[in-house]
């Protein structure tokens, strides 16, 4: 996964790439970047085990936190801020709940407006055609828990309210060291502790709005399984 710049996208073509948006996000970690600083320990979760972030080493404003923030949204609502890599899960009284995300890079972009219409435990990765005829030595499938899964330990899929997938997600990821950069093809990657926890704030049925840039509290309007 390969960090660059994020332009806006909102046309049929944006559709079709959002299809196989995760897959093209994806790749596994170097394993000499993987067994380094980032990491501190496992966790255990629902039969499964996730590498646990080193957070003394992460910039505090990627760290979870409750911030002010001004908004129109309802309490319950996610916000992407994509330019400032920042996911907010709003709250009361002005105030939401914010997250370090990575989020897409040029030309893989999403925004928009979705809800969540299904969740996934240690979600499986099947990788789409689109990234087979790309990296044709990529697994069929990585099977949920797999260590190797890029997903991580959590997904929430995002779909109009047609009822159509977008095709991008919300969900973990193996590189840590890449949250605060436009790294996916479009989908929004979280700590993995951090997605573990807004899978549990955020039931089916949630709004999400993905906004192409946001100053941080001025509100503004990859795979397959």
């Amino acid at each position: 996964m390969t960090a660059s710049r994020t332009t806006r996208s909102v046309t049929r073509r944006t559709l079709l790439v959002g299809a196989g948006a995760l897959a093209a996000s994806l790749s596994l970690p170097t394993p000499a970047i993987a067994s380094s600083k980032w990491f501190d320990g496992a966790e255990e979760d629902n039969g499964f085990s996730f590498r646990r972030t080193n957070f003394s080493v992460i910039k505090p404003q990627w760290r979870r936190q409750m911030v002010k923030y001004f908004s129109p949204e309802s309490p319950g609502t996610v916000v992407v801020d994509t330019r400032n890599h920042y996911l907010y899960w709003v709250w009361e009284n002005n105030t939401a709940l914010r997250y370090g995300v990575g989020v897409g890079r040029e030309g893989f972009q999403w925004f928009g407006r979705a809800q969540v219409r299904r969740k996934a435990l240690w979600p499986r990765w099947v990788p789409p055609p689109e990234m087979r005829q790309r990296q044709p030595d990529l697994p069929q499938m990585v099977e949920g828990g797999a260590p190797s899964n890029p997903l991580g330990p959590r997904a929430l899929y995002l779909h109009h309210d047609s009822g159509a997938d977008t095709g991008y997600r919300l969900h973990g990821t193996l590189e840590p060291w890449s949250i605060g950069s436009d790294v996916s093809s479009g989908c929004i990657r979280m700590f993995p502790e951090d997605i573990i926890d807004l899978y549990q704030r955020c039931p089916v049925g949630t709004r999400v709005s993905v906004l192409e840039h946001l100053g941080a509290g001025t509100p503004q309007d990859e795979e397959r399984t």
